[in-house]
């Protein structure tokens, strides 16, 4: 005896099961789509950007033989200073001297802090001093006034002393250099001395 099948309750089964695969599936595609929103969220982005152009300015200082026309000389021996002829031929007690000026160059942008300092090795420096006088005008002989700013230092090497600022350019500081020779001083002697001039910028000129 033959059982009959049961037509409906297979359609419903399958039915049933079609149903929840495409559940599932739909289940699935929201979970995808879910992600997929989340991984396509955009925020807003906005940037602001400055430049700043930069340059240095100019420094320098410069010196003069004959109190009107000035030049660099940054290395030594620099400029020889125009001593009495009696330079070459001293004996103790003997001071003979030397006009010299500095000043700030044209288009200096900062004032300037001056030390000066004896650079000489030579044998007769040990026997030599040195005064520097600030006349108010151009000139350097046994007559010559004015403010002391070294005075009967050693002519070898003794570190930098500040000696003055200089806060204008192209205004010419005079300076009056007197050598002295020392009690102790022997026949037959020669040597140079060489005077540094060193600035260190400052303040920045109005």
């Amino acid at each position: 005896m033959e059982t009959p099948i049961d037509h409906a309750t297979t359609a419903e089964r399958t039915g049933g099961g079609d149903r929840r695969r495409r559940t599932m599936a739909i289940i699935a595609g929201g979970l995808v789509l879910g992600v997929g929103a989340a991984i396509t969220l955009a925020a807003w982005n906005d940037s602001e950007f400055a430049t700043g152009t930069f340059g240095s300015g100019q420094f320098g200082i410069e010196g003069s033989l004959d109190g009107s026309t000035f030049s660099s000389s940054p290395e030594s021996p620099g400029k020889t200073l125009v001593f009495e002829v009696d330079a070459d031929a001293l004996a103790p007690g003997d001071t003979v001297y030397a006009p010299f000026a500095v000043q700030l160059e044209a288009g200096s942008t900062n004032a300037a802090d001056v030390t000066i300092e004896a650079l000489s090795a030579a044998a007769i420096a040990a026997d030599l001093t040195y005064t520097l006088i600030e006349p108010t005008a151009f000139g350097c002989d046994e007559t010559t006034t004015g403010a002391a700013l070294v005075t009967d230092a050693a002519t070898t090497a003794s570190g930098p002393t500040a000696v003055f600022d200089l806060a204008a350019v192209t205004t010419p500081l005079y300076l009056c250099f007197a050598v002295t020779a020392g009690v102790g001083l022997d026949p037959s002697q020669t040597g140079a001395v060489t005077w540094e001039f060193a600035a260190t910028s400052t303040a920045t000129l109005p």
